[in-house]
C-alpha cells in the first residue's frame, strides 16, 4: 500500500516548521519563495495531498464556493451550463474551486442541499435557475453571503442577477427592422389560459422589447402577428405554420427561442418558403447545436449564462470584504449574426 505523508513527514524533509508548510499550503505571504519552492517541490516529490476535512476545521473555510442548483436543468441544458463554466472559471483564477450540488426542484432536497454546502463551510451560495423566474430561497442560506442567478427573490431581500430580455427582444426586432421587414411575426414563450399571457420574465421583457422596436420605427403593433407556444416541437411548427398561412403574412419571424426557429425552419420549408430568401427568421438562446446545425444558420439572441456565471462569484467575492447591499444587476443579450436575416 501507498504511504500516506503527512504534514509532519513535508516539514520534516524540508527542513522547517509545521506553521511553514500551514503557511505555503494556505499561499500566506511570509514565506520565502526558495523556502516555498522548496515545500511545494518536496509535496510534488511524494504525490502529497492536503487533509481537505483537518484544514478547513482549522480555517473555518473549505477553500469552496458552493453553487446550489435549484434544478437538474442546469446540468442537463447544454446552454444554460454554462452559468456553470462561467462561475467555475471565475473562481479557478482565485486559486479556489466549487461544489455543485444538484438540488433538482423538491423543496426539501434544496434544503438538504443547502445545508450540506453550510457543513462545508463554504464561503457563500450561488442559488441558480435553468430559466428566468421569481424564486423563495430556504432560511439555511442566510448564514453566508447569497446570489442569484437567472432568477430573483420577489423581496429583492438577495443580489441576483438575470438577462436584460427587454434588450434581447429590442435587438432582435431592430435587426429585422433595419433590413427592411415590417410585418414581423412573434412566436412568444409560454402558454395562454382564457388569452392571458403567462407571467414569465422572459416572455414579459422580450414582448415589451419588440414593442418598443416597433415603436420606434413608427411600426403599430399588431396583435394578429403573435403567438404563444408552449414548446412542444408540434406547437412550434404549427404556431410557425398557422402565421405564415395568413393572408397577409409577415415577411420575418422572431422565435422565443432556438427550438421554435428550428420549427419554423421546418414550417417554412413545408410551405416552400426559403430562408433568409423568402423570409427571415430570428432566435433567442444562442444553442449552439441548433443556431450553427441549421442551414442556413440562424441569426439569434445570446443568453449570457455565462457572464452571469461570472459576475456571481465576482459579487461574492467582493461581498466577503465587506458588507454591500443586494444589488439586482441586468446582463445584455447581445445579438448574434449569421445567415437567417
Amino acid at each position: 500500500m501507498e504511504r500516506k505523508y503527512t504534514i509532519e513527514d513535508i516539514a520534516e524533509l524540508a527542513g522547517v516548521s509545521r506553521g511553514t508548510v500551514s503557511r505555503v499550503l494556505n499561499q500566506h505571504p511570509s514565506v520565502s519563495d526558495d523556502t516555498r519552492q522548496k515545500v511545494l517541490g518536496i509535496m510534488e516529490r511524494l504525490n502529497y495531498r492536503p487533509n481537505f476535512s483537518a484544514r478547513h476545521m482549522r480555517t473555518d473555510s473549505s477553500n469552496m464556493v458552493g453553487f446550489g442548483l435549484l434544478t437538474d436543468e442546469v446540468i442537463t441544458t447544454p446552454y444554460a451550463v454554462d452559468i456553470i463554466r462561467g462561475a467555475q472559471e471565475a473562481l479557478w483564477k482565485q486559486g479556489k474551486v466549487m461544489l455543485v450540488v444538484n438540488a433538482g426542484y423538491d423543496k426539501q432536497m434544496t434544503e438538504a442541499s443547502l445545508e450540506v454546502l453550510l457543513e462545508r463551510r463554504v464561503e457563500g451560495i450561488i442559488y441558480a435557475a435553468m430559466y428566468h423566474r421569481p424564486i423563495e430561497i430556504p432560511p439555511p442560506t442566510s448564514q453566508v453571503p447569497v446570489v442569484l442567478v437567472n432568477c430573483f427573490s420577489p423581496d429583492r431581500a438577495y443580489a441576483s442577477v438575470v438577462p436584460d430580455e427587454v434588450a434581447g427582444g429590442y435587438a432582435a426586432t431592430k435587426h429585422l427592422l433595419t433590413r427592411g421587414h415590417r410585418r414581423i411575426g412573434f412566436i412568444n414563450l409560454g402558454e395562454t389560459v382564457n388569452k392571458v399571457p403567462p407571467p414569465l420574465p422572459a416572455s414579459q421583457g422580450r414582448l415589451k422589447g419588440y414593442q418598443q422596436a416597433l415603436a420606434e420605427f413608427g411600426v403599430a403593433f399588431d396583435e394578429d402577428l403573435l403567438r404563444y407556444t408552449p414548446q412542444t416541437p408540434h406547437d412550434n411548427y404549427r404556431l410557425a405554420y398557422d402565421l405564415m398561412s395568413q393572408p397577409n403574412p409577415p415577411t420575418a419571424l422572431f422565435c422565443g427561442n432556438d427550438r421554435t426557429a428550428l420549427a419554423a425552419y421546418g414550417a417554412l420549408s413545408a410551405l416552400g418558403l426559403r430562408v433568409p430568401d423568402d423570409v427571415a427568421v430570428v432566435g433567442f438562446d444562442n444553442q449552439m447545436d441548433i443556431a450553427q446545425g441549421v442551414y442556413p444558420a440562424l441569426t439569434t439572441v445570446q443568453l449570457p449564462h455565462y457572464a452571469m456565471g461570472k459576475w456571481a462569484v465576482e459579487y461574492l467575492l467582493s461581498a466577503k470584504q465587506g458588507m454591500i447591499e443586494p444589488c439586482q444587476h441586468m446582463i445584455d443579450c447581445p445579438l448574434v449574426e449569421r445567415e437567417s436575416v
